[in-house]
């Protein structure tokens, strides 16, 4: 991936900076770096996959996005890409305009309360209301896996559910996505339809293990969380994270997560 992002350096005539920091994707599919070009700062993406494997959804999620989103709605905006591929691989490097704020979290899952101002907050209300209005034919979460897993991993039928509303969602929604003080939204890889309330239903069960950002997202985001269709949206988040989690992914979240489920199905306790 190192040896790609050179290679995209040279494709899209941008240099490293001084800054050494490198952000990985999950399992080191992608790779971005600071970059600078003759028209300024910027953050180069490179991203990876089988040429085989390409999952559309996810492979041109952020060019769908630059193409279909308001720019009222705060992220880097895609300034241009190229790809390539080599020995069975495929590559995308994707040049974003730079920003200088810092996401809240290094990781997805969060232990501590995050430091961000009181506007932020009406700043994320404001972004969701505006990414739910998004007409989209992407899928962020699959029906079909739905119907499976809810009732593998949480005992309920997804066809008790089939009333609610589905709006667009930016589908990768935590705070190591979401930067502050000034709010920007990053990586837009798995935007698409989803249970109406699936952002806020994600950064809470990710919260679920620092329980005063909980709280917080609860209060901050109760239009989305306190009704009918937000508990459904907060099971379909709780499926797919247990889901991730049966596969190695941030078991330390299993707990939290049945307990919440619990909450949500008016059950005394995990059964």
């Amino acid at each position: 991936m190192r040896a790609a992002h050179i290679h995209a350096r040279t494709l899209l005539h941008a240099d490293l900076t001084a800054n050494p920091h490198e952000a990985w994707g999950w399992h080191g599919r992608t790779l971005g770096k600071p970059v600078t070009t003759t028209h300024g700062p910027g953050w180069l993406r490179v991203a990876s996959a089988p040429t085989d494997q390409i999952i559309d959804t996810f492979w041109n999620g952020s060019i769908e996005a630059q193409r279909v989103l308001s720019s009222s709605i705060p992220r880097p905006h895609l300034q241009r890409w190229h790809d390539w591929t080599d020995s069975g691989w495929t590559y995308r490097s994707e040049l974003f305009e730079y920003v200088s704020v810092q996401a809240v979290a290094a990781h997805a899952v969060i232990t501590t309360p995050p430091n961000i101002p009181p506007r932020w907050w009406t700043a994320l209300r404001t972004a969701l209301e505006a990414i739910a209005t998004v007409n989209t034919t992407r899928v962020t979460i699959q029906p079909g896996f739905l119907a499976w897993a809810m009732p593998h991993y949480l005992g309920i039928s997804a066809g008790d559910y089939t009333r609610y509303p589905w709006t667009t969602a930016h589908g990768d929604f935590h705070f190591a996505n979401l930067c502050a003080p000034e709010l920007h939204i990053l990586d837009w890889e798995g935007w698409g339809l989803a249970p109406a309330g699936y952002d806020a239903a994600m950064l809470h069960s990710y919260s679920l293990l620092s329980p005063d950002t909980a709280a917080d997202i609860t209060h901050e985001l109760a239009p989305w969380l306190h009704t009918a269709t937000g508990r459904y949206a907060e099971l379909a988040v709780i499926t797919e994270l247990l889901h991730a989690a049966s596969q190695g992914t941030n078991p330390a979240l299993v707990e939290p997560l049945r307990h919440r489920a619990a909450v949500l199905l008016n059950q005394p306790r995990w059964p």
